[in-house]
């Protein structure tokens, strides 16, 4: 990883592109964000205060814009800020006015409170009311969780089969879990919800 200063003068990395999202790792927080348009994107920091401290984030690796921040640690809130196309016919709307939700967040602090700075009312452009404030923001998280004895699989993608499975259809119907319980977690976790 390549280490450069930020304008604000946060100690920043190259970090990697994957995860996407906020991947702390005990030392430091990876930022990731995919965006096939962004000319440039910010992640921006905020404190308990409300002070916004903003880092660019100039890697980018396969439309993912990423960076390494040491010290950001669980409980630092998050947003970015995009800027590229406005082109509203295109699906394109980047407007760095705007503080956005990180999409891979795996915890979200605030509400939105419908503030007339969360939409683009504007048909000549895009809306330049500051959104921060008014909108949630990612929050990173610990990682870490007592497994015990218990290992990851390590099983390659290519070799995963993801199933969905319907709670209320695997037990609706089924004979051998009580009546109370069918259609329900508490179903589908009873002993003979899995004899067929």
């Amino acid at each position: 990883m390549t280490r450069r200063q930020t304008r604000a003068g946060v100690p920043a990395w190259s970090g990697r592109p994957y995860p996407l999202g906020a991947a702390h790792d005990g030392e430091g927080t990876n930022f990731a964000l995919f965006s096939e348009v962004a000319e440039r994107v910010d992640l921006v920091l905020v404190d308990d205060d409300g002070t916004h401290t903003q880092v660019p984030l100039t890697e980018v690796d396969g439309f993912v814009w990423h960076g390494y921040l040491p010290g950001v640690g669980p409980g630092r809130r998050y947003g970015y800020r995009v800027h590229g196309p406005w082109a509203p016919a295109a699906g394109h709307r980047c407007n760095p006015a705007k503080l956005l939700l990180d999409p891979y967040a795996r915890a979200v602090d605030g509400q939105i409170d419908n503030h007339p700075a969360l939409y683009e009312r504007s048909p000549d452009g895009p809306d330049p009311a500051d959104s921060a404030g008014h909108t949630m923001l990612g929050v990173v998280t610990d990682p870490s969780f007592d497994w015990g004895d218990d290992t990851p699989p390590g099983r390659p993608y290519a070799d995963t089969v993801i199933y969905e499975a319907h709670v209320k259809g695997l037990t609706r119907t089924h004979p051998e879990v009580p009546e109370e319980l069918r259609g329900t977690y508490a179903g589908l976790a009873h002993p003979r919800s899995s004899n067929t």
